[in-house]
C-alpha cells in the first residue's frame, strides 16, 4: 500500500494590505481548507491560495512551492488549512504573512487521510498546531487508531520586534458564525446577537469614561 505522504507548515504572504485586511475578516478562519493554485511569475511556478469564497489571498515562498508541485505532478492530493495570521512592520510599509498546514497524500486513501487533516484542523481551532511532519510510523497510526492525531505541537515562531500574531485560533464570535454557515440558523442568529451586544458593550464603555 502506498502511504505516501509530507505534511509540513509553510510561509506565506500576502501580495498587499488588501489582502491582509480580508485575513482579519470572518471569511478566513483558522482551521480554514484554502484551494491551491500556481501563477507562473518569471521563470519559475509560484503556488497561491483561495479561500472558500474565491478570493485570492496570498502565495507561498520558493521551497512550499517547490514540494506542492511535486505532489501535484505525483497526482497526490494536497489540503492546506490556515495556521496563523501575522502582521510585520518591516519590509516597510509593513506585511501580513503567516503559515498553513500542507498536507500532501495518495487519494486512493482520501477517507482516511482527510478525516485525518478535519481532526488537525478541529485542533488548529483551538489553537493547537499538531506536529505534522510524520514518519512511516506515525502515518500508520492514521489507519489503525480512528481518532488519532499527533500529541507533539510546533510552536508558533518567536516574535521579533514590530511583529504581531493576529489570529491563531477562533474566537466564540467566529466559531459561531462558521455554525451559522453550515445552516444551523440557531447558531448564526445568536451570532449575530453577540456581535451585537459586544458592540452596545464597547460603546456603553466609551460613555461611561466620557469620551462622548
Amino acid at each position: 500500500m502506498d502511504y505516501s505522504y509530507d505534511g509540513f507548515y509553510a510561509h506565506f504572504e500576502t501580495p498587499s494590505k488588501k489582502e491582509g485586511s480580508l485575513l482579519m475578516g470572518p471569511d478566513n478562519l483558522v482551521g480554514d481548507d484554502y484551494q491551491i493554485f500556481f501563477k507562473n511569475e518569471g521563470d519559475r511556478p509560484v503556488a497561491w491560495v483561495k479561500n472558500k469564497f474565491d478570493a485570492e489571498i496570498g502565495f507561498f515562498d520558493v521551497d512550499a512551492s517547490r514540494k506542492i508541485q511535486l505532489a501535484f505532478a505525483r497526482d497526490q492530493k494536497v489540503r492546506a488549512l490556515l495556521s496563523f495570521v501575522a502582521y510585520s512592520d518591516t519590509p516597510d510599509p509593513g506585511l501580513y504573512w503567516g503559515e498553513m498546514a500542507v498536507f500532501c497524500y495518495n487519494p486512493a486513501y482520501a477517507a482516511e487521510m482527510d478525516a485525518f487533516v478535519d481532526r488537525v484542523s478541529k485542533k488548529m481551532i483551538e489553537g493547537i498546531r499538531p506536529n505534522i511532519d510524520l514518519g512511516s510510523q506515525a502515518v500508520s497510526k492514521i489507519f489503525e487508531e480512528k481518532d488519532w492525531v499527533p500529541t507533539d505541537t510546533v510552536p508558533l515562531p518567536t516574535k521579533k520586534t514590530g511583529m504581531a500574531v493576529l489570529k491563531d485560533h477562533q474566537s466564540m464570535s467566529e466559531k459561531m458564525i462558521e455554525q451559522g454557515r453550515a445552516r444551523n440558523k440557531g447558531c448564526y442568529v445568536v451570532s449575530w446577537l453577540f456581535i451585537a451586544l459586544v458592540v452596545v458593550a464597547i460603546v456603553y464603555g466609551l460613555h461611561v469614561i466620557g469620551l462622548f
